[in-house]
Parts: C-alpha cells; structure tokens; sequence
C-alpha cells in the first residue's frame, strides 16, 4: 500500500461558511497562510455562492485577490452554477485567480433543492456541464458527490445510485471525483464497500474522501477509505465545518486529527503537524470557543520511546 496521501485543507471554506462568528477577509488570508505555512498545497479557499445564502463567503472575489502568488499551491474555488462559474473565472482577470473549480453534484433531490436550488440530476447536468467548460477555460476541476451515504431528509441512499450517478459524471473527465459524507452517517465498512464499487466500476478515476464527524465515525471513515486506495481526503483545520442547509451537520474531520491518525502509522502527509495545532489555537481564539477537533486539544504525542 501506498505511504503517502494527499489532504485538500478546506477549512477556509467548508470550515467556516456555517460558523457564526464573522471571519473577516485577513483573518481568512491569515488562516490560509497559516496551513500553507504548515506544508497544505491544495486549499479550497472560496465558494461562489450569493452572498445572502452564505455570509461567511460574501467576499469570495476579495479574498482571491489577497492571495499569497505561491505556484506551488493549488487554490480551489466551489461553485454549484453557471453563475458561480462566471465569478471564480473572472478572479484570473485580476491577478493568480482560482486555479481549480470544484463542483457539487448530490444524490437526493430534496438535499439538492435545500443546498442549490436543483434537481439530483440538475446537479449533476450542471457539473457535467461546468466541467467541461473549465478544461476548455483552461482551469482543472473536479467534483463532489454529496450525501453520497445518507440523506438528512430522505435517509438511506442506495450505494448503486451512487456508483451510477459517478459514472454519469465521469463522462465529463473531471479530474477526480470526492464521495461526500455530508451528515457523517456512514461506517467503515460502507465506506470499504462504496468505494470498493466505484473503484470496480471505473478503475481509471482518482477518488477523494470527504468526511464528516457528525457521529464520531468520521476518522475511522478516512482509514477505511485507505484502506480502499482512496488517496486523497479533505480535512477541515481544527475540525470546524458543517453545512447550513443539513440540520444536526457538524465538523469535518479535524486536518490535525487526520495527520496525527496517518503520520503515526507511517503514511506521510505533507504536514507539520505542530503547526497545525498551534493554528487550531488560534482559529479557536478567534471563535471564542474550543474548536472540536481532538488532537489541538490533547497535543502532540511522542515518536521514540523513553530511554
């Protein structure tokens, strides 16, 4: 087995686009800098959503502008229609810009309706459809298949529902697909087998795991897919996250937590561990609050046994 992932750091965004506490556009830069600074090459930094729906990304454009010109890393810009497309583009007009689009197609139509105003299937036309037009923009770009296990209003999501709508999706090219925990309902062994499908169904395809710890089964989710040849996963720096439009959705897992579980277990990761915890210190002063991750709370543990 591989002893290397990758982890897409999205705490600036899916971390803290349902949080309360108003982040300002330099706190943000700040909080990206900070995990670039900690070894993170691939960020999801912005969504381009209306700002009513979502305050806490109403300076997406701003943001994009006041980003370190850093080519080593890769900024990644979420939008869920034509529109939102329009806007992550025209952030190359005016400097670096979004260097990749991510999509958000979702397998229920009532999570659909509630998270961007369409269809199941409008989502994945759509994505299909925004794809395409990145390549052709010369933008790389990848999607998302939320509520990939369950639904926080329909429930139980059949897995060849899943493996279907990825292979609709895969005739657009994206270069990867992410299998969304949205409401952290799924156990290690749904993840073994889901991933294990969509790997068998298109051996070709670069998969991401997405997970949430709404359940407390969010980290045992991201070994499991692991242990499947999911190579890369998103992680939320100290486990912030949620979505304002699943009831009862909490944090993604925690960058820190993912780390300490990989790094421990000889899969290197990329990050500075201890530079992760001290930037989950702050991000909790700024909240007011402890943030949930663990491991920011208990601290680092060590390698070598004592003499």
């Amino acid at each position: 087995m591989s002893k290397n992932i990758d982890i897409v750091e999205v705490g600036p965004r899916d971390g803290l686009q349902n949080e309360p506490v108003p982040f300002s556009t330099e706190d943000k830069l700040d909080l990206i800098c900070q995990v670039m600074a900690a070894g993170a090459r691939r960020i999801e930094v912005a969504s381009f959503v209306h700002p009513k729906v979502v305050p806490q990304m109403a300076d997406a454009e701003k943001l994009v502008a006041g980003l370190p010109d850093n080519r080593d890393v890769t900024y990644i810009g979420l939008v869920v229609n034509g529109r939102g497309y329009e806007r992550a583009l025209a952030t190359r007009g005016n400097g670096r810009g979004i260097d990749e689009i991510g999509c958000v197609a979702v397998v229920s139509d009532t999570f659909a309706m509630k998270n961007q105003g369409q269809t199941s299937d409008e989502s994945i036309a759509i994505s299909k459809d925004i794809i395409r037009r990145a390549k052709k923009d010369g933008l790389s770009a990848q999607v998302t298949l939320s509520a990939a296990f369950g639904c926080p209003f329909e429930g139980l999501v059949d897995p060849a529902r899943v493996v279907r709508i990825a292979e609709n999706l895969a005739e657009a090219e994206p270069q990867e697909i992410a299998i969304a925990d949205t409401i952290g309902v799924a156990v290690p062994s749904q993840v073994r087998d889901l991933f294990g499908a969509l790997q068998e169904a298109l051996p070709e395809m670069k998969f991401r795991g997405h997970f949430h710890n709404t359940r407390n089964t969010g980290i045992a989710n991201a070994w499991a897919a692991y242990e499947a040849g999911v190579r890369t996963f998103d992680a939320s720096l100290a486990g912030l996250g949620g979505c304002p439009f699943a009831p009862k959705a909490t944090g993604n897992i925690a960058t820190e937590d993912l780390v300490y579980m990989f790094e421990r277990s000889g899969v290197k990761t990329g990050l500075d561990l201890k530079a992760l915890i001290g930037s989950a210190h702050w991000v909790g002063d700024k909240l007011g609050r402890q943030p949930p991750a663990m491991v920011s709370q208990a601290g680092e543990f060590p390698r070598e046994l004592a003499s």
